[in-house]
């Protein structure tokens, strides 16, 4: 999976707001009970020398234990995997006791399969319809879980929300070409690239063309639409939650803006916050 932008206080995978102040004390546990099953499942997708065959092996046998967590509340340590019992012994009782929908999380485990294969294939996604499915499955979870255990389940803020995961995704695609491409991912879709008449060689030679700049003008503006779209889901979320949420829309705004900053040469640099980028997301947030 891609790396997150610098939207919040987060280690490693993107969207999760698990070590924030802001979080709620009553969900911090099953927060990171969510977040560290995400974590390890995008460790064995992305990190280490193990082949594509390794991991998606390892990846199944991932899924194996989910779904037998998801099935006995009570599985006892002994019966997990050595590897990621600390993982799962934490999540079955979060699964249980929160009723978390559980083919969210494998929907997660579904995009790391598809992230393992896509690298090997050095493939990328035919048009923008593909490219937000994977989005669907790879950040948009990560919402939906969240806003069940706020008790948050109406029509609406589910659209909302994965307005707001989905332009996250897509703004870590936007920040990170000069990362993702040397690494066999390709975000641009082949429609995008069509349109633009980028030549392939440039990405793959990091040269930044104002065919290349065109196009990743044209994905920041849709990236900024869709977050548009989601963001009055900051009124729906109670409490401290809907402050932690402001933050993280702000934040990936705030990348956006850094990427037009740099004139869309994010082929050479990657856009990160500041402390003053901070402030300013602080101020923005107020007045949402």
């Amino acid at each position: 999976m891609t790396r997150p932008p610098a939207v919040a206080p987060i280690d490693h995978y993107e969207n999760f707001p698990v070590a924030s102040v802001l979080c709620p004390v009553h969900l911090r546990t099953p927060i990171a009970a969510i977040y560290h099953f995400a974590r390890t499942a995008d460790d064995i997708a992305d990190e280490g020398l193990a082949t594509a065959q390794e991991r998606l092996a390892d990846l199944g046998a991932y899924r194996a234990q989910l779904v037998l967590v998801a099935q006995a509340p009570g599985t006892a340590s002994g019966a997990l995997d050595p590897r990621w019992a600390t993982v799962f012994a934490a999540l079955g009782p979060t699964i249980h006791s929160h009723q978390l929908p559980v083919q969210l999380l494998h929907d997660l485990l579904d995009a790391f399969a598809q992230d393992i294969a896509k690298t090997r294939d050095r493939a990328g996604y035919a048009d923008e319809a593909e490219l937000r499915d994977y989005c669907r499955r790879s950040a948009n979870p990560v919402g939906r879980l969240l806003l069940h255990l706020y008790g948050v389940h109406d029509a609406e803020a589910l659209r909302q929300s994965d307005a707001v995961c989905t332009a996250l995704q897509l703004i870590n695609f936007w920040q990170d070409p000069g990362v993702d491409i040397p690494r066999g991912r390709f975000y641009f879709t082949a429609a995008a690239r069509a349109q633009h008449q980028v030549v392939e060689a440039d990405l793959l030679a990091l040269r930044q063309t104002l065919a290349i700049t065109a196009m990743l003008r044209q994905c920041v503006q849709e990236a900024r639409a869709t977050m548009a779209a989601g963001a009055p889901l900051v009124h729906r979320v109670p409490g401290r939650a809907g402050w932690e949420l402001r933050l993280v829309v702000q934040g990936g705004l705030r990348i956006l803006d850094k990427i037009e900053g740099l004139q869309f040469a994010t082929l050479q640099h990657r856009p990160t916050l500041g402390a003053r980028d901070f402030a300013l997301m602080l101020w923005r947030a107020l007045w949402m």
